[in-house]
């Protein structure tokens, strides 16, 4: 198996047996200076936030949003992305919402767009989804939003496929962060089976907006159990990705607390060029936020 390229702490920062499963986190800096996690809560069936001031330490779990148990596509929440609002009005938060039979082992996730005026108590913006699966490569499910404001506009990354793990990256884009037009040339990002990390399939993604372009961080599938966490480059964020030769940047530890896989990476870039990555770690069945940070070079 690959080593990781990034240096990861030892033990999880987040998450513990009294919490149960913490996963897929997505993780900001806030205008006075601490970073703010909102992460997927699965014993709680709900989302919550937390802040720190160093990254490690963070503070008791707030929940922001539960279910909708009787809107038909929101059983089950999950796999969020929060920003401020770019009008001034609050926050917003678009997330996965799934219907899954424990029974069969499938399910269908769609994407549904919520808002906050205080950043902690959500409430949905639509009754609604506002992107579902349409397309062949969608399969089953839209799932993962990741999405930035960039250039006046909504820019909004997606993870689709099947419900259990999904298995390409698509785009779409939109004028108020609720109506969505999906890319025509999807999927913007699918899995290179030459890739030991990725041969499987691939998940979802952190970007970040930088002077040559756009950097991705995705998860890479091995097969569909065992997942690392791997970056590529595009001038425009949607055509001619290239992975970094430092992938797979993130691995599970042999006989550590992330020994069978590492998920969701979420990323903030240092003042001294750092990249601070967090994930969800998993080990049998417990699942919680791990830490890790490294340099990619720049594009060449």
């Amino acid at each position: 198996m690959e080593v990781s390229a990034f240096q990861k702490h030892p033990t999880p920062v987040f998450g513990d047996k009294s919490t149960g499963t913490m996963f897929d986190a997505f993780v900001r800096r806030q205008p006075d200076g601490r970073l703010r996690m909102d992460v997927s809560w699965r014993p709680r069936e709900s989302f919550a936030v937390t802040f720190s001031d160093d990254g490690f330490h963070w503070s008791e779990p707030v929940i922001t949003l539960g279910p909708d148990k009787t809107s038909g596509w929101e059983q089950i929440v999950n796999r969020c992305c929060v920003l401020p609002d770019p009008k001034g009005n609050g926050w917003l938060m678009w997330y996965t919402g799934q219907v899954w039979d424990w029974g069969t082992g499938h399910g269908v996730s769609k994407i549904g767009v919520a808002r906050s005026d205080d950043g902690i108590h959500f409430e949905r913006f639509r009754c609604d989804p506002v992107l579902v699966p349409e397309a062949d490569f969608e399969k089953e499910s839209v799932m993962n939003p990741f999405v930035m404001v960039d250039g006046g506009r909504f820019r909004m990354w997606y993870a689709a496929g099947e419900t259990y793990e999904p298995n390409v990256i698509g785009y779409a884009e939109s004028d108020d962060g609720v109506r969505w037009t999906k890319y025509p040339g999807n999927p913007v990002f699918a899995y290179n089976p030459e890739k030991e990390y990725e041969q499987e399939r691939i998940g979802a993604v952190d970007i970040l907006k930088e002077d040559d372009g756009y950097l991705m961080f995705y998860i890479g599938y091995r097969d569909i159990h065992t997942a690392c966490i791997c970056a590529a480059r595009s001038r425009d964020g949607i055509t001619g990705w290239e992975r970094v030769p430092e992938n797979p940047l993130v691995m599970p530890s042999p006989g550590e607390w992330d020994a069978d896989s590492c998920y969701k990476p979420t990323v903030v870039k240092a003042d001294d060029g750092t990249y601070r990555l967090w994930y969800n770690g998993r080990r049998g069945g417990d699942e919680f936020i791990g830490y890790a940070e490294g340099r990619i070079a720049p594009r060449g």
